[in-house]
């Protein structure tokens, strides 16, 4: 379909350079989009975007490069809390939805390609937040018993959570509260938290101090922040809380029976507030809370420990008692045998000692009790036969049975019993056999079962041979350094003797010491045997992937490296252009190999891939090789717009960077369509003859639908097929701020946006857009217009107040949108263009200062002076100036007011006009006006 070839006359609203290049580091740069309140850019040396917490982030990379660069996100400067510098974002757009306070911080876009260095990118993002302020109260003798009687002082304190800083503002009633207004009044920051928070100070309370208090936080509407608010109501029942618990401390019970812990205030004014919390952070899932009662249903012994009750009311410090809950139960029993200590033989023989030693956890330690039996008899304590229990503090929970000089009758199975005296839970028994088998343990490791080789990823059994009677419980751990086991712990007890690794990983190559420990055996000196791992792994090369892209008859080199591999002896590489095997070799002692197309063709094109190969495998580099298409890049102007009743026009721009180094463009593709219309209309424009670098093609669109926006995708065509597309919006920006068809600019500050003017930030105040028909009642007479340059009192204009706290020489300055300045060779602009900047002033009263109109130039210092000035008292007129501007560079236009030495001094501006070519009618001196050329 072919689109509609009538010509329009077009001005530029945002053209763009796509630029077409061969091999390249890459460059890159960061867009933004989402729900930005600001974005300060490029101000000393920082791009600073600024966004209310909980709306959507979304920056957007942009990079250029042959080949296609590989873009990363990443983040610094946040919170601890915040893992995103962990798991980085590989893509050229970060979506954030719902922003979070501990989000902000600083992000870094990295684009690399291999070439050269990466190009970095960064931009810091400062959330804006303000939570509701919270008043506590406090007096000045200790905490308060009773109530705040009189000759007492008290301070009320506001805090919030803000960013930026908050301000604080107090109220008591309906009156303004400020330093001095009240001698019985004084307001003042700690000096420890500046700016974190406000306290208010009551002296020697008095019966009207006895009031609502109102505390607002401010962060003066940035971002849309209202202002918060909190009312404290202040009377002489004023006082902290007090509870009281009715639970006994410690509380013990059996595990399934359910718990209720009740609190109650017993005092408190404003009625404090009851909460529960655990020594373990947070309360039980299966808990619940209702008023101040705790019940915990079916309690299990994780859920044992500290329950505290908080009372909270903000006045003085809350009030908290806590109970003890104990879960009884019984774990790990364990026992080992002793021989005579008194010879050095590990073995049991007759006519010697022998003790038997029994171990059990208990909770609470108090109530555990001990039993022993022989052969299933009771067995009390005698001289043969001495029952004794260890003291709690060196050895809790432990019992011991000592058999002086052993007999043959002595042989047989003893049992130890351990009981909770509250009863409920099961008994634990642990039977020990005594007799001529009872022997010492002894370690061995199976033949062939050290050194043991296995791949990575595969599951492991490292084993050891225990011997004797009882066998005793193993102990593995790490022989050859410090290091934690695979389950994280730095032992890992066995029964059977085998240690089983699953999914094992390089880093478990080492050394494995397996040991006897006492338990379940004999209390003797540990038997131990040592395991060799190694753990076998594919080579780790780099790159695993990378894009290359080349014209065709052109060289092309690909580079593979091993990074590591066990064993580090290499067997053999092998090139691939998919199936087809291109060389083969084995590595002597270099860690790459390298394969080269020495002239690429049609054929060439396609998947290469390289594996290294070891005996555990392999490790595979991949290289995706296609013919070179041209790449765009485009870089975005100031709006410049046409307009006709209905329909717009838009000169589309574009150049080609080093056109000799690609395949030849012939044509180029273009598809425009509506955004959110699925038709587009595409039609091609034919390329006459070769492109030389820098040349400007220029495409006229027509008949654009207002205030419809446009997909523009430009795709360019060589003899080979078609390269990349590179797409662009075209949006409709609405009359506020308007090019008309005769090239003008025109404001006239009546719609809220003031035609994207800003107040410049290193000012000291504020121009002001104002209407006769809203004028303050207060105004100051004697200054000021009274309606706009056409005298309608309904109309809108600028103007800079000059009334206090203004002092005499501070300034204030409103800054135009960028302007661009469109060269027919975009690498320079030898006749600069001549544009007529004119608006209207008002300058009336006897304290009138100074107007300036003053030229900035994108990428230039600062003008030295200003294009156009004008002082002092004009009279009660709307009149107008004009000035002729040359400009070499994208600008913009900047009208500074000057206050003069009193209030009487209001300066307004209205009516800004900015057109091509130079001033006519220039208005006459004795109008009062001075002109200047730039």
């Amino acid at each position: 379909i072919e689109i509609n070839k009538r010509s329009l006359l077009s001005i530029l609203h945002e053209f763009f350079l796509l630029k077409i290049f061969t091999k390249s580091p890459p460059t890159v740069r960061i867009v933004h989009s989402g729900h930005a309140c600001n974005v300060e850019e490029e101000r000393h040396a920082e791009r600073v975007y600024t966004i209310r917490e909980g709306e959507t982030l979304e920056l957007t990379c942009l990079v250029t490069g042959h080949p296609r660069p590989q873009i990363r996100w990443t983040k610094t400067a946040g919170s601890v809390s915040d893992r995103f510098q962990d798991s980085s974002v590989f893509n050229e757009t970060l979506h954030i939805t719902k922003i979070q306070r501990h989000q902000g911080g600083r992000y870094y876009c990295k684009a690399e390609n291999g070439l050269g260095s990466p190009a970095i990118k960064s931009i810091r993002v400062d959330v804006y937040f303000l939570d509701d302020p919270v008043v506590t109260v406090h007096q000045s003798v200790g905490e308060a018993k009773e109530q705040f009687y009189y000759e007492r002082t008290v301070f009320l304190r506001c805090m919030a959570n803000s960013n930026p800083p908050v301000r604080y503002s107090w109220h008591r009633g309906r009156d303004v509260l400020s330093q001095g207004s009240d001698k019985g009044v004084e307001i003042y920051e700690p000096f420890f938290t500046q700016g974190e928070t406000k306290i208010l100070k009551l002296k020697n309370l008095r019966p009207q101090d006895y009031a609502n208090y109102s505390c607002i936080a401010s962060v003066r509407n940035v971002c849309g922040i209202s202002d918060r608010n909190i009312v404290f109501k202040l009377t002489n029942k004023t006082v902290s809380p007090s509870i009281k618990l009715l639970v006994e401390d410690p509380i013990v019970v059996n595990p399934g029976q359910t718990v209720s812990l009740v609190c109650i205030t017993t005092g408190g004014e404003p009625k404090p507030t009851l909460s529960w919390v655990s020594s373990s952070d947070s309360l039980p899932e299966k808990s619940v809370v209702k008023g101040g009662t705790l019940t915990l249903p079916a309690i299990t012994s994780d859920e044992a420990g500290v329950y505290s009750c908080v009372a909270t009311n903000n006045v003085g410090n809350p009030a908290k008692k806590s109970t003890t809950i104990v879960v009884r139960a019984m774990k790990k029993g364990r026992f080992w045998i002793t021989p005579d200590p008194y010879h050095n033989d590990d073995n049991i023989q007759i006519g010697r000692e022998v003790k038997i030693s029994c171990q059990v956890e208990a909770t609470p330690p108090e109530e555990l009790t001990f039993g022993w039996l022989k052969n299933g008899r009771a067995l009390r304590s005698s001289e043969r036969m001495v029952i004794t229990q260890t003291d709690p503090d060196t050895s809790p929970g432990t019992t011991n049975l000592d058999i002086i000089d052993l007999k043959f009758t002595d042989f047989g199975t003893y049992t130890c019993v351990a009981a909770l005296k509250g009863g409920g839970i099961p008994e634990i028994s642990i039977d020990v056999n005594i007799s001529s088998t009872t022997v010492p343990p002894n370690l061995t490791v199976p033949r062939g079962k050290s050194p043991l080789v296995v791949r990575e990823g595969d599951t492991v059994e490292l084993e050891c041979l225990v011997s004797g009677k009882p066998k005793p419980i193993i102990l593995w751990s790490r022989a050859d350094k410090e290091a934690p086991m695979p389950d994280g712990t730095l032992q890992v007890e066995s029964y059977d003797g085998v240690l089983r690794i699953v999914n094992v990983s390089r880093e478990m190559t080492g050394s494995y010491r397996c040991q006897t420990s006492q338990f379940n055996g004999f209390n003797v000196k540990p038997r131990e045997a040592v395991v060799e791992l190694i753990v076998q792994y594919p080579p780790t090369v780099e790159p695993v992937s990378l894009e290359m892209r080349q014209g065709l008859g052109r060289p092309v080199a690909m580079n593979c490296r091993v990074l590591r591999a066990h064993p580090s002896r290499v067997l053999r590489y092998e090139w691939r252009l998919g199936n087809r095997l291109l060389h083969a070799g084995h590595f002597d002692q270099s860690d790459e190999t390298e394969y080269t197309v020495k002239s690429l063709n049609r054929e060439g094109w396609g998947e290469y891939t390289c594996d290294i190969i070891n005996e555990a495998g392999a490790g595979r580099c991949t290289f995706l090789v296609t013919a070179y298409p041209p790449e765009f890049y485009y870089d975005t102007y100031s709006p410049l717009w046409q307009n006709r009743p209905r329909v717009y026009g838009f000169k589309l721009q574009w150049t080609q960077m080093n056109p000799n180094a690609v395949d030849r463009i012939v044509a180029y593709r273009l598809g425009i369509r509506q955004v959110e219309v699925c038709v587009c209309v595409c039609q091609e424009i034919t390329v006459e003859g070769t492109i030389t670098k820098g040349e400007l093609i220029t495409h006229n669109l027509t008949e654009l639908i207002k205030p419809e926006a446009y997909e523009v995708r430009l795709t360019p065509i060589t003899r080979f097929g078609e390269g990349d597309s590179t797409i662009r919006i075209i949006t409709y920006s609405g009359d506020g701020f308007l090019i008309r068809s005769s090239g003008e600019f025109h404001c006239s500050f009546e719609e809220e946006p003031i035609c994207m003017f800003t107040q410049d930030k290193n000012d000291d105040f504020d121009w002001t857009r104002h209407s006769a028909a809203t004028r303050d009642t207060k105004y100051t007479p004697n200054t000021g217009p009274s309606g706009d340059r056409s005298g309608s009192k309904q109309g809108f204009y600028m103007y800079i107040e000059t009334s206090r706290p203004r002092k005499e020489g501070e300034v204030a300055r409103l800054v135009s949108p960028f302007f661009n300045v469109a060269p027919k060779n975009p690498y320079g602009i030898t006749n600069p263009p001549a544009y007529c900047f004119s608006f209207f002033f008002h300058m009336y009263g006897k304290h009138i200062g100074t107007l300036n109109a003053l030229l900035r130039q994108k990428g230039q210092a600062a003008t030295e002076g200003p294009t156009w000035s004008l002082s002092g008292n004009q009279g009660d007129h709307w009149k107008q100036a004009k000035v002729s501007i040359h400009p070499t560079a994208s600008f913009q236009v900047v009208l500074e007011g000057i206050r003069g030495p009193g209030i009487e001094g209001d300066i307004a501006i209205d009516d800004v006009t900015l057109e091509e070519g130079e001033c006519r009618d220039l208005p006459a001196v004795s109008d009062g006006l001075q002109t200047s050329q730039p």
